[in-house]
């Protein structure tokens, strides 16, 4: 796995992702989030004949993957996932043999102290993956109280999140906050001394700010269909995870894809007709070993989904 890692982004669960996309030498592959090209020049090494599209929002991660996929048969394309049927459309490829989403943060996003996302460092509030569109920034100092508090309940799992919420609103009364260090202060000195002790209390609201400035579970929900849209029959789609809300939408997307029959359970015989349109590659998600763990922390929330298409949805699946 370590010829695929690279100082930008460590790729996560790799061996059990090939095995999952079952990457053929001649098929059409799709890798969504493309980060530092890890899990994408894993793909495009397997490929005599086929070609490979890997798609991201973030400038940075365009490079990056460009530069480790020279010589490949891969293209690079600064592209949000949820676009790819018409990144494909534009390059006349008809559908896809295999679509990776890779979701959440990169590590370079992370270890990059001017791109905001973390706490560790003190940085302009950025958090933004495209570089375009509000700042996290913007969002706390214009968005009212009653919104923050839900972005911070609803994306961070935060359970002081209207007492945060409450001491952004005081604090931007007298000065906009401007840096991650400004802002993880704030959070430390409005939460109880005892969750000051269960890990960084600035965690979960960072990550609710992110989600929140990238439209994170907005941008999944789209790209779900649009990814198993643009599959061939017999074609995989796989997603990695790294927080609930993110595995929740994606468990119950693919069990929708996977449902045949609506009638209802009295019914002695179907007669609505429907089948299935996909087929769960898995009954559980796949998590890491305890290998990667102590190779890569990062990956202890990763989970892993995939299921094969069978057929075309119908209208309003």
């Amino acid at each position: 796995m370590g010829t695929y890692d690279s100082a930008y982004h460590r790729p996560v669960l790799l061996e059990q992702t090939l095995d999952m996309l079952c990457v053929r030498p001649d098929g059409v592959y799709v890798d969504g989030t493309a980060g530092g090209g890890g899990h994408s020049l894993a793909i495009a090494s397997r490929l005599q004949g086929g070609r490979l599209l890997a798609l991201d929002r973030d400038p940075d991660a365009v490079r990056e993957a460009g530069n480790r996929l020279q010589g490949y048969p891969a293209e690079v394309v600064q592209a949000n996932f949820v676009d790819m049927a018409a990144v494909l459309r534009a390059r006349g490829i008809n559908g896809a043999d295999g679509i990776l989403l890779d979701i959440g943060v990169s590590s370079h996003q992370l270890d990059d102290a001017a791109r905001g996302f973390s706490f560790h460092q003190d940085a302009p509030l950025d958090m933004r993956m495209s570089r375009e569109g509000l700042t996290a920034a913007d969002l706390l100092n214009t968005a009212d109280e009653a919104q923050l508090a839900r972005w911070f309940f609803t994306y961070g799992e935060e359970k002081f999140s209207r007492r945060i919420a409450a001491a952004v609103v005081r604090q931007r009364q007298t000065a906009p906050i401007r840096t991650t260090g400004e802002l993880a202060e704030l959070i430390c000195a409005a939460v109880p001394a005892a969750a000051r002790r269960d890990g960084h209390p600035a965690r979960r609201v960072f990550q609710a700010l992110r989600i929140a400035v990238n439209d994170e579970l907005g941008c999944l929900d789209k790209a779900l269909d649009a990814a198993f849209d643009c599959l061939r029959v017999g074609g995989r789609l796989c997603v990695i995870t790294f927080h609930s809300l993110e595995d929740r939408m994606v468990k119950q997307r693919f069990a929708a894809f996977c449902t045949g029959c609506t009638c209802p359970k009295d019914f002695p015989v179907c007669v609505c007709g429907k089948t299935p349109a996909g087929e769960p590659i898995t009954r559980k998600a796949v998590t890491a070993d305890e290998a990667e763990l102590e190779a890569n922390p990062r990956a202890r929330s990763a989970k892993l989904r995939g299921v094969i298409k069978r057929k075309d949805r119908e209208k309003g699946e």
